[in-house]
This record gives C-alpha cells, structure tokens and sequence, in this order.
C-alpha cells in the first residue's frame, strides 16, 4: 500500500482539499486505484451536530455518515463513494481508546496518546486502505502543522511513514506565498517557518505546493527548494485559478504526478484527462448566463452549501451556460420583501435546521409559484413548499411544520414516528442512501431516465401522509416516494413550468461528468424562462 499524506501550513483554507483531490484524480488518471481519507482534529466524532456556520456544509455519504465537506470534494473529483469510515475525527479516534480502556484490552496499563492514541490512528487509516483494496490512499491532514490539536495525527503518520518504508509514503505540504502588495513580491518566509514547524515533528516533505494570487517564477521555487530541503521538481505552484476543477490540470502540467509516481515506484498508464478537459473547457468559456436565488439561512458563509454550488456548476457545464448564485438570506426577504428576488431566472429553496428565516423561504417559494418562475426545492425547501401550499392554495390558515409551530392546527409536516423520544441529536435522522419510487409520466422520472432511484437523506421530519389527498386534488403531486410508500419524496407543481422539491438531497451525488438531475432540470427551465 502506497500513503500520500496532506499537511497544511501557515494558515487555513488553502485548498488542502483541493490539493488531495487533484492528486487523486491524477493519479486515477493513470490507471490507478485510489482513495481518500480525511482527518478532522476537532472532538466531535463527526460533523453531523455542527452549525454550519463553524465547518460549512455537512456532507452525507451513502452509508448515512455525516462528514465534513472535503469529502465532498473526494467523491465529486475521484467518482467515488466513500464510508463513514474515510473521515477520522479526535472523538472518533479517542472515544475508540476509551471504549477499549473501559473493557480492559490495555492489560491495566497507563493508557497515553503514545502509543494508544497514535496506534489507534494508525489502524483506522490502514483499516480503510485495506478494505478499500487500491494502489494509493491519500490522507489530508486538517487544521494547521503547529496546531495542538494536530500533534497526535502527526506523530501517527510520522511513524507509519517508518512501518510501510519511506518508499511507500509521500508527504505534500500546502503552504502559502504571499505577496505583499507594497513590496510586490512573494515571501517565502512563511512556508520555511512552516517546513520548520513540520521537520520539528519528525516530517520532511517531499513535495510543498505552494499557493500564491499568481504563478511562482523559478528563482521562487528554488528559493524554496534549497531553505525546505525539497528537490525542485518538488515544488509546486498553485495559483489562484478560475475553477477548482482546473487544479489537477494544473498540478499536471508541473509535473507533480510524473515526480510522485517515480518517488513511490508506481507504474501506470498515459493519463486520460479528455473528459476532465472538456468539462473545464465548458465551465470555463460557456458566455450564456442564467441567474439562480439560493434563499437560505446560512448564507454569510457560502461553503454551508457547497455541494449546491458544485452541482450547479456541474449542470450549466453540461447545458453549456453559466450558472450564477445569487446569494438570499431568507430573514432578508422577511425585512424587505420578495423584490430582492426580482429578475433571477430560478430559485432554489436548500435545506436547513431551526425556525429562524423559515417565513421568508415561505415567501419565496410562493413567489416562485404564483410568478411561475423555475424552481427547486430540496429538504427543509420540500417541506416548505407543501406548507405555502397548504397555506395559500387549500387555504389552511396557520398550517406548519411541527418542528416549528407545535401546536400547528394543520401540521401538514411532521416528525417521523421513528424520531418521537429520541434523546441523542447525533447520527440519529434518516440518513444516507434511500430508494425513491418515482411514478411515470413525472418530470423526476424523466430527469432521471429510471422509475428507482437511490438518493441521500437527511431529515427528522416529513410530509404528513393524512393531507397528501387534499394536496394532490389541488394539483400538488407526489410522484416520488418511499420504496414502502410510506414517506412523500419527491413534489411538483401540475401545470407550473418546473415546481419540483425532493426530501432528499441529489447535490451529494452530483458529479462533473454526471450532474444531478433536478439540478441540471433547474438549470434547463432557467435557461427557458429567461428567453
């Protein structure tokens, strides 16, 4: 087994993600087999408790795992499925220490970070490479070297870099290079106080990529070489680009796969980046343009839903337009009305927790209804979108979501019988891939070319079985539904020239080269109604 490790350095946010991504989907490229882990330093055992606003979104795998977002990158770069498992968190890795502590394995020995902790991390890193039977595994490293929180992933993969051999372990450091605009040039400083930083914990890289707004001349890259103690052909420039999509573009051309892949005595094949090239061509040169609302309630921090502005991007690649955000926070619409919506070509209505905003979601989709403007509902935006309904069509004055007005006298959304008495908050929603019925002659099944389908699902409540017949002989259908038919999935609006919401979430399966379905639909209707 051959470990491409990801660390960071100087300050967060570089694009460590990014980078893991990249180099995977190079390495896929050639033939061969990858995966991906993340590391998160933080104590949750994962991310499915977290307000957005600390983390960004939470993405959900097909096994139900609530994980951080970089693995959203993974999946949507390598075209792969990744378990709960592929993100390690402190908790996770603690909470396996002390279970094993409380049921004496240790012998009655002094439990410590080394070697329980490090030893722990370590077989949870080899455990998914093996079972995930590949060539490479790449593990990305969170937070910051130098960080306190880091210290024992870092000491775990220093010395599995010593147990599989030097040869079968490769360490890429993204640091930054700023360049300062009063002097006008880039400063290595920073990433030769960072290599310092992670040479002082045993680590010497063996690549650094180096991120800058511009591309590094090769007096830069030397520099660097000679003070980190990295070959040249080691040193990588990352400058901003237009679209994360063109980085392993990028890292290519520098020759970084060819170097690793010589490091590491791989073999493979001539890379096969046809596809990959023209799905950036698109993404990158489309000039049509369709704007589409995103009204939300986290919207202060766009990566609260990241999988959402990828899938657009996936779509408008494929309808060969550009898709622009324009960013909503629903207590905004509250304040000042739905004419902060006017000339958007569509409107999509995400998922979300909590009451605050909900009015203005409310507002928006009734806007989007009575205008017929396309639009898109997804989660909490399905569940709104029976309540507008109920609301302002079948005229049920006060009709809600229990999750927001308990004493609602038409709770047409309510909790799931399976969620009543559930005390612990995490990893307890319906969760992960479900099947969705979908019925004929509906737009989801045409989107989606297929009567079954399996979707991702994060939600405690639903749409209340006891109004679907007052709903639907309004006109608010429900052609996608539970395998069991029990639970509403899918919505849409008879008559309205694309009024479709899914319980589920289709962002987290979008991929480039196959963007989710009723996104790319969204898309396709806004391109029609802007004309």
């Amino acid at each position: 087994m051959k470990y491409v490790i990801v660390t960071g350095g100087v300050l967060s946010g570089l694009g460590k993600g990014i980078t893991t991504s990249s180099i995977g989907l190079n390495l896929k490229a050639r033939g061969l087999k990858v995966t991906a882990i993340k590391i998160d330093p933080y104590l949750n055992c994962d991310a499915g408790t977290m307000n957005p606003f600390q983390h960004g979104e939470v993405f959900v795998l097909e096994d139900g795992g609530e994980v951080d977002l970089d693995l959203g990158n993974y999946e949507r770069f390598l075209d792969v499925e990744l378990t709960i498992d592929h993100n390690i968190t402190t908790g996770k890795a603690y909470l396996a220490v002390i279970e094993k502590e409380r049921h004496g394995d240790y012998l009655g020995g002094t439990v410590q970070i080394i070697p329980h902790v490090t030893d722990e991390i370590k077989r949870m890193i080899t455990s998914v490479a093996e079972s995930a039977n590949v060539d490479v595994t790449l593990v990305e490293i969170g937070g910051t070297v130098g960080d306190i929180e880091s210290m024992p992933f870092l000491e775990a993969v220093r010395q599995l870099s010593i147990e599989v051999g030097k040869e079968n372990c490769f360490f890429v450091h993204t640091t930054l290079v700023p360049i300062l605009p009063v002097v006008g040039e880039p400063k290595t400083k920073p990433t030769q106080h960072s290599v310092k930083e992670l040479r002082a914990v045993g680590i010497q890289p063996d690549a650094i990529v180096a991120r800058a707004p511009l591309p590094l001349g090769k007096e830069v890259r030397q520099k660097i070489s000679l003070f980190c103690d990295v070959p040249l052909e080691g040193i990588v420039s990352a400058p901003d680009a237009g679209s994360i999509y063109e980085v392993p573009l990028i890292l290519n051309r520098q020759g970084l796969t060819d170097y690793l892949m010589h490091r590491m005595a791989l073999k493979g094949g001539e890379a096969d980046m046809k596809e990959w090239k023209s799905f950036v061509d698109r993404i990158t040169s489309s000039r049509d343009l369709v704007e589409i609302a995103l009204v939300g309630k986290y919207t202060h921090l766009q990566d609260s839903y990241m999988s959402h502005v990828e899938a657009f991007k996936h779509a408008g690649a494929r309808a060969n337009v550009k898709v622009k955000v324009r960013w909503i926070e629903s207590v905004d619409i509250e304040k000042r009305g739905v004419d902060i919506l006017e000339g958007v070509h569509g409107i999509l209505v995400p998922g979300g927790f909590g009451d605050r905003g909900i009015e203005g979601k409310v507002m928006a989709i009734q806007y989007a209804r009575e205008g017929e403007i396309p639009f898109q509902g997804v989660c909490l935006g399905f569940q709104l979108a029976t309540v507008e309904f109920a609301r302002h069509v079948l005229g049920l004055e006060g009709a809600n979501s229990t999750e927001f007005d308990p004493k609602t006298p038409y709770p047409v959304v309510d909790l799931l019988p399976e969620q009543r008495g559930v005390e612990d908050m995490g990893a307890t929603m319906r969760l992960g891939a479900h099947e969705v019925v979908l019925k004929p002659d509906s737009k989801a099944r045409d989107l989606y070319g297929s009567g079954r389908v399996y979707e991702r699902h994060r939600h405690r409540y639903e749409v209340n079985p006891a109004f679907i017949p007052k709903l639907e002989a309004a006109g608010l259908l429900y052609p996608g539904m539970s395998a069991d038919g029990r639970r509403m999935d899918v919505l849409e609006l008879d008559g309205h020239p694309y009024f479709i919401a899914s319980q589920f979430h289709p962002e987290f399966k979008s991929r480039p080269l196959s963007p989710s379905p009723i996104h790319y639909g969204l898309v396709s209707a806004a391109l029609k109604f802007r004309g």
